[in-house]
């Protein structure tokens, strides 16, 4: 028996399949396109009060917050995804075949799911961090306290974890929040 092979798309026939899904959105990754499942009531809670914090951090400045409609292209990857938070600063840089895929996140923020745990952590942490412009990768779980901070160093990543009764820091924007404020806020855990 031979295993039926995989339809290869170009990122043309990615964006096309975008306009037409509607409200499902799709990850292209290296020729191949998945449906992106949605994320549960504590998911959306952490990511929309982690906006709301940074959007308050951040009014004024060169930064702005955006939820999971924005688009990410990562080239050294060949990835086009969705995160649940990024903040990108001025000036914006955009994928020349697809300016609603931006190319220059500071900070990217994923929530965890059962389904999506270890890709986050694992696989789709790694083509982040390809990012130039990436200063921090985190990850949200939902079921616990706990916000994980990988920081771009010279010598490389740093990862660094905070429970309950501490405080997170996003250095490149000097934002610091108590993980269990979050959590509060968010009405999660």
């Amino acid at each position: 028996m031979t295993a039926a092979l995989r339809p290869r798309y170009t990122l043309s026939d990615y964006l096309e399949i975008e306009q037409q899904s509607g409200a499902v959105r799709h990850e292209y990754v290296a020729g191949e396109v998945f449906a992106m499942a949605g994320g549960s009531v504590e998911h959306s809670a952490l990511a929309s009060t982690l906006i709301g914090l940074l959007f308050g951090h951040l009014r004024g400045g060169p930064c702005r917050p955006h939820g999971a409609d924005l688009r990410l292209w990562i080239a050294a990857a060949e990835v086009a995804t969705y995160a649940d938070v990024v903040v990108v600063c001025d000036p914006v840089e955009r994928h020349p075949a697809s300016p609603t895929h931006v190319t220059s996140p500071r900070v990217i923020v994923e929530v965890l799911s059962p389904s999506s745990e270890r890709y986050d952590r694992e696989q789709k942490r790694l083509y982040y961090q390809t990012l130039s412009s990436l200063a921090e990768y985190a990850v949200v779980a939902q079921d616990r306290r706990l916000v994980e901070v990988w920081l771009r160093r010279a010598e490389g990543w740093e990862h660094r974890a905070h429970g309950a009764g501490e405080r997170a820091t996003f250095g490149s924007i000097a934002f610091e929040f108590e993980v269990d404020a979050l959590y509060e806020a968010a009405g999660v855990g």
